[in-house]
């Protein structure tokens, strides 16, 4: 029989596992490893919410929503969304209730580009964007933001527009930041709303970190560029629910209303005893996220001050639940090699920079959404990684 493996979608082959997953594959082996890798929330989903899917699973609610989603729910975000963040979309046709942000993306993205177009993608960024864009056959116009302590400006943007013209097609905006925990002020994000109300181009904007920001209050760009934006979010941070799969789009109707063909051909409907959960997480639990956010406040205060007296270099981290952190000149810079050699001496495993596009070489992320203890012992690897270290190469030195 003829081999099949070289007659998929070409671009297929253009796209990988992500080097967070395959790195965290890669130490997961070695024995008492401690992992501050992947992204997700240690905190259980509350007890209300669970009781809601439990009771919904009771009452036999095991059919298909619409594929817009359960009006109740869409309902829901729309309120939510409306005194969180002073955005408002119609829950009947401006709201779409998805399989998680991610499915939100993907279906955002297949249904806006075409071969060919260009998305501004700011670098250091999570890596679940490009392997889209690359599907789309489209592609990624980076702009490196480290210069600026991984801050956008409008003088960034409109450089590379540009730059590229009229092939651009969209802006890709993801704040709080995964990788770097930067976000945006509100004078930032009306700054960046004017430079792309300039353009004809669409507004991608990832804000799945929007209730874990420390200090200012999150600032949705659709409270400024509405008509543009297609604004994602969901419940997997905010609510520690990443098994539920519950994200959801607000955007004008006449953009919900592609996406919704695109995300019914994907998925169908997203899972209706999740999606009844949800509405008692947006209700009841519109504030479930405050403990959870004072609890991660503590951590990054711990994990910051101890980095950087080991002498890793931190932009000021305002959200979500990373470091982002530069490695010490004298040490490894290669963060493969850096993440690696620290894993396989000292067990303790973090992401390197690489993974997030060429801007994150030399960086590596640590995740704190692990509780004290075990940040505790991470620390202290950590410390005895880089003393290590210096030692060896003082000992070096002398046998020169």
């Amino acid at each position: 029989m003829t081999s099949l493996t070289d007659r998929f979608n070409s671009q297929t082959y253009k796209i990988k596992v992500s080097d967070i997953r395959q790195f965290d594959e890669r130490v997961s082996s070695i024995k008492d490893m401690l992992k501050l890798t992947l992204g997700e929330p240690d905190f259980n989903t509350p007890e209300h919410v669970k009781l809601a899917g439990i009771q919904s699973i009771e009452n036999n609610e095991s059919h298909y929503t619409g594929m817009a989603g359960d009006l109740g729910l869409r309902k829901a975000v729309s309120s939510f969304m409306h005194t969180k963040y002073n955005v408002k979309f119609a829950p009947e046709n401006e709201v779409l209730v998805t399989i998680g942000a991610t499915e939100a993306l993907s279906a955002s993205l297949l249904a806006i580009l075409n071969p060919g177009d260009k998305i501004i993608v700011p670098t250091p960024i999570y890596p679940g964007y490009e392997p889209l864009i690359t599907l789309a056959r489209a592609e990624p116009v980076y702009i490196d933001t480290t210069s600026n302590d991984f801050v956008l400006t409008p003088e960034m943007i409109e450089a590379a527009i540009t730059e590229h013209g009229a092939t651009v097609k969209a802006i890709i905006l993801n704040y709080p930041s995964n990788p770097t925990g930067v976000t945006y002020n509100r004078k930032e994000v009306e700054a960046i709303a004017n430079a792309v109300k300039k353009h004809n181009i669409f507004v991608i904007s990832d804000e799945i970190y929007s209730e874990l920001t420390y200090g200012d209050t999150h600032v949705s760009i659709a409270e400024y560029a509405r008509e543009q934006t297609i604004l994602i979010n969901g419940l997997s941070k905010s609510h520690a629910m990443t098994g539920w799969r519950i994200g959801f789009i607000l955007a004008p109707k006449e953009l919900v209303g592609q996406i919704v063909k695109v995300h019914q051909y994907l998925v169908t409907s997203a899972t209706t005893m999740a999606q009844k959960a949800a509405i008692a997480a947006l209700t009841t639990g519109m504030n479930d996220a405050q403990p959870m956010k004072a609890e991660y406040l503590k951590r990054r205060d711990f994990i910051q001050g101890k980095m950087e007296k080991l002498g890793f270099k931190i932009a000021q981290p305002n959200g979500a639940f990373y470091i982002f952190a530069k490695i010490p000149a004298g040490y490894l810079q290669n963060s493969m090699e850096f993440c690696v050699d620290l894993a396989e001496k000292n067990r303790l495993a973090i992401i390197p920079g690489s993974a997030f596009g060429a801007a994150g070489e030399g960086y590596v992320r640590l995740s704190y959404a692990a509780n004290m203890d075990k940040l505790e012992i991470a620390m202290e690897r950590l410390t005895d990684y880089i003393h290590g270290q210096k030692s060896e190469e003082l000992e070096s030195s002398r046998t020169l």
